[in-house]
């Protein structure tokens, strides 16, 4: 009963009027969607999601913007297969950033197994952060499984020196790289490396990183994603490159309210500490491998800087409007 309850609940905050609503509930948005990208573009989050369905199925992606992370407004089809001529399928864990102007859409396609089949990690570029976005390279800027990584989950971070990095990786192996500054390729490392191998302990996939306090954190997920364990973990270092000692777990299913919680990236409120996570998760009332998905929770520190682990609710965050 307290389950019915708590789904009718939510039901009515949605049909609230958006200046009525005191949270955005969670999932922020109606649809299966997975491995959601947040950012900030001016005076506007934006979230940038997979479209979680069969393989054959996930071939193009939407993306979603709020002014206040209450009301959310679809941008439907800002990039499919009709722009990637070499992408057939698995279109995968959207990547964005803005540079001199430009909007840098970092995607992987066709969830290749081998050297030998074609996909891998693709860029897509754009005027607008809605797109519409076209292929970049006309082929996938990374296409090998270098040092064991598959080549698929990328973020791109930007360092505080004005260094762009690729971190990426499926198959529990996770590789660094430079970008140029056109991304149209890479920039080897100190040692003559191109990809360097940054996996920490019990790495899956989905990694993340940011900055706070000077310090790296490097984020990912572990565990099975077609599964309850599916959880994000964490570790602190000096530098992007760790190394990274594993710290422990920061979000992971709740009996009370989803599964497989997971793939996630976080937001930073300009001028503040205010800290976001945007992940997926697969309600308990299903056990589909794809019906998964996006919520928003507050995700807060302790005094030694380490992160409090999350907890999920189904009432999702409160009003923040940017300044």
């Amino acid at each position: 009963m307290r389950k019915v309850l708590t789904i009718l609940a939510l039901a009515a905050a949605a049909s609230l009027p958006a200046a009525a609503q005191k949270t955005a509930g969670n999932p922020i948005v109606q649809g299966w969607y997975a491995d959601p990208e947040g950012v900030i573009w001016g005076k506007e989050y934006w979230v940038y999601p997979t479209f979680s369905d069969k393989y054959e199925k996930q071939v193009f992606f939407d993306a979603f913007s709020s002014r206040d992370l209450i009301k959310w407004k679809k941008h439907p089809h800002i990039l499919d297969t009709a722009a990637v001529k070499w992408a057939k399928k698995a279109m995968w864990a959207p990547a964005i950033v803005n540079k001199d102007g430009k909007y840098y859409f970092f995607f992987a396609a066709n969830d290749i197994q081998s050297d030998n089949e074609e996909g891998g990690i693709g860029v897509a570029v754009a005027d607008k952060p809605e797109g519409p976005y076209k292929d970049y390279l006309g082929k996938p800027l990374i296409d090998k499984f270098y040092n064991k990584a598959q080549p698929i989950d990328q973020f791109v971070f930007h360092d505080k020196d004005g260094q762009y990095y690729i971190i990426y990786g499926g198959w529990q192996h996770c590789n660094i790289a430079k970008l140029n500054s056109d991304f149209k390729g890479f920039t080897p490392f100190e040692d003559g490396t191109t990809f360097k191998e940054i996996t920490p302990d019990k790495y899956v996939e989905g990694p993340f990183m940011f900055i706070r306090n000077g310090k790296y954190y490097f984020m990912w997920s572990e565990g099975g994603w077609t599964g309850p364990d599916y959880a994000v973990a964490y570790a602190i270092a000096d530098s992007p490159v760790g190394p990274f000692k594993r710290i422990g777990r920061v979000l992971e299913q709740d009996s009370t309210i989803a599964r497989g919680a997971g793939h996630h990236s976080m937001i930073n409120v300009p001028g503040t500490d205010r800290w976001y996570i945007v992940y997926h998760r697969r309600p308990l009332t299903e056990t589909h491998a794809n019906h998964r998905v996006t919520c928003i929770d507050e995700i807060h520190f302790d005094e030694n800087g380490h992160i409090i682990p999350v907890k999920m609710t189904n009432e999702g965050v409160k009003r923040d409007k940017l300044k």
